[in-house]
């Protein structure tokens, strides 16, 4: 195998070993040759399998100890050569005497594999090494734009005799022509490669706003398909329960003292069952337990207990809160609460963790009480009175309290300090009732949906998200005034009632006309179901009725879910002094339980032991009605 040859810088003074290689010019090349010679003889372009073939030479028996030194000198000579820098005037030169035979090794297949363009701008072009920026080897350039190492231009123009040349164009040029450039790194884009890319980002912002469209598309599709079931499941109940008028509503009228109430039900009859007439799970009275001074309570079905909120007559008429056990003989623990926590408004026990109850003072505070030792675990102050107070359904670690001035503030048990948020509401009106609704899958993950009441209607409040509230309910307007709300978080059945709004006009005469009745004894009102649709902000009016409400104060109701026999709204009926219990949604009256005193303070449903359990708090009597479950 001949011996191949090789050239660097350094060696300006070049022996010749033979004729034929004294004829053949080096790598370099001569910057001297008659500028006839450029003329005459045509540009060669570079071979693009000559660097390859470069790359795969192997070293003679003689230069076995310098084998990486070599091996890197191919490399940087054939990244040289891939870019048609192959001498003074872009020619090929040959770099041995003799072809010599590729390594049979592997070690070559990586060289043979180099991608030039991988450290094209990085490199200075005449030896292949890294420039600087500062030191010998800083980058320089020629006027025609060609880029260099100094030291290596410097030697390349001094080694000729007459005028210099750019080693890359052949363009004439001087070392004073010589300017550095002050940067430390020099990459070029390609103009094509970029066109291109911005072609294709403009292809994905179309893709992705066609995308968007098909998604909004898609979410009206699943809102529509909802609104079809729910009518569809309205339908299959109505042919179960009734015939459909000539308007496509039912309706039914009965007589309610001096008034004759008249209803209506969206798609659903409102069938023709008595009054008193059981349903297949009828509650039957079970204990009445003496609570003297009770007005609140909360059931923790887990450890069969309840809570009740009284004032305590051998204290003053001071606020405890009590502890009840469901389980025969009762027995009961009165926990005494400090100064600074009176006038209870609301309880709730914890949805999640029923050792934790959150109770509302019209004192200004709202707590958190632990049930297991009876110890207040955290108290906050707030500006005004607090009405309501609810859990949230989702995340344990938030609470709300509805206030007297019509704000609505999140507290987070991790912080003591206060309230998280402090939101102002539509109105001033005091908010009497607050729930916290499930969480519903049209909604991005973590937004917490909460549902008020005050006068004006329902109002929606979003955590969590972009759009926060208030927002009122559509459904609801031009209902009367909102006097109850009730919301079951199994079915996401909502359920509110309305009295009428008392108008008062600038013609009044100082006689009025006498009531039909007698101020407390109730006047008809109204109750609509709710539910929710694709969204939390757009609700469907499943059904209404009328009935007998509270004139005054606020009363409380609630919604009975039982696995195999629907939903049942139990709330008061003023006139008859009864609680009543509805079927949902068509409002038929399927039971009336007898109460011992009106009004109805509390009314709580849930399910332990097979058994389901509806607590009703009237008096000073706490009454416990029970049915089977299957």
């Amino acid at each position: 195998m001949a011996d191949p040859h090789y050239v660097h810088l350094d060696d300006v003074d070049l022996q010749e070993e033979d004729e034929e290689a004294s004829e053949e010019p080096s790598v370099i090349g001569d910057v001297g040759d008659s500028e006839q010679e450029d003329e005459d003889e045509p540009d060669a372009q570079t071979d693009p399998n000559y660097a390859l073939y470069l790359s795969r030479m192997g070293p003679t028996h003689e230069a076995e100890e310098a084998d990486s030194d070599f091996e890197r000198h191919l490399v940087r000579t054939a990244c040289f050569l891939s870019r048609g820098g192959c001498g003074g005037d872009g020619k090929r030169r040959r770099i041995g005497r003799q072809e010599t035979a590729a390594f049979d090794t592997g070690e070559s297949s990586q060289s043979s594999q180099w991608n030039p363009s991988e450290i094209d701008g990085l490199f200075c072009p005449i030896c292949l090494e890294a420039w600087t920026n500062d030191g010998d080897h800083y980058i320089c350039c020629l006027p025609c734009g060609h880029i260099f190492g100094m030291s290596c231009i410097e030697k390349w123009l001094g080694q000729s005799k007459r005028q210099g040349k750019c080693p890359q164009c052949n363009a004439k040029c001087k070392l004073n022509d010589v300017r550095k450039l002050f940067t430390s790194r020099v990459i070029s884009v390609d103009e094509e490669s970029q066109k291109r890319i911005r072609s294709l980002e403009a292809k994905c912002a179309s893709f992705e706003k066609e995308r968007a469209e098909w998604h909004k598309r898609e979410a009206e599709l699943l809102k529509g398909q909802h609104v079809l079931e729910l009518k569809i499941r309205l339908l299959i109940e109505s042919k179960a329960s009734g015939s459909i008028n000539a308007t496509g509503t039912f309706e039914r009228r009965f007589v309610s003292g001096n008034n004759i109430l008249e209803g209506r039900s969206y798609g659903l009859t409102f069938g023709s069952n008595t009054c008193g007439q059981a349903s297949p799970c009828s509650f039957k009275l079970e204990k009445e337990l003496p609570v003297a001074g009770a007005h609140l309570f909360d059931v923790d079905a887990s450890n069969q207990i309840l809570l009740i909120s009284r004032r305590h007559a051998g204290l003053g008429g001071k606020d405890v809160l009590t502890k009840m056990s469901l389980i025969p003989p009762y027995d009961r623990d009165d926990i005494v609460l400090p100064s600074s926590l009176n006038s209870i408004r609301d309880l709730r026990l914890s949805p999640s963790n029923t050792n934790l109850a959150l109770f509302a003072c019209l004192g200004k505070k709202l707590a958190v009480l632990s049930t297991e030792n009876n110890n207040i675990i955290v108290s906050y102050d707030i500006p005004a009175a607090a009405w309501t107070c609810s859990w949230d359904l989702n995340d344990s670690n938030y609470m709300y309290a509805g206030l007297q001035n019509g704000y609505l503030l999140v507290f987070d048990m991790r912080q003591t300090s206060g309230p998280v948020e402090s939101l102002k509401g539509l109105t001033r009106n005091p908010i009497h009732t607050v729930h916290s609704l499930s969480y519903n899958s049209a909604l991005p993950t973590g937004v917490r949906t909460v549902m008020s009441a005050s006068s004006i209607g329902l109002c929606l409040w979003n955590f969590g998200g972009a759009a926060k509230g208030p927002i009122l309910v559509p459904e609801t307007e031009n209902q009367g005034v909102c006097i109850s709300l009730a919301y079951c978080h199994r079915t996401d059945d909502i359920v509110a009632s309305y009295r009428p709004k008392v108008e008062f006009s600038d013609e009044a005469v100082l006689t009025q006309p006498t009531p039909s009745r007698a101020i407390g004894q109730g006047t008809v009102g109204s109750h609509v179901l709710l539910k929710r649709a694709g969204s939390s902000s757009h609700f469907l009016k499943l059904g209404s009725s009328s009935g007998n409400v509270c004139d005054i104060g606020l009363p409380k109701s609630a919604i009975i879910n039982i696995e195999n026999c629907g939903s049942l709204f139990a709330s008061e009926d003023k006139l008859s002094s009864e609680l009543v219990l509805e079927e949902l949604s068509s409002f038929t009256t399927v039971q009336r339980l007898n109460l011992q005193r009106s009004p109805v303070q509390d009314v709580k449903y849930t399910s332990f032991l097979r058994k389901g359990l509806l607590s009703c708090l009237n008096g000073n009597t706490l009454q416990l009605f029970s049915t089977k479950l299957s």
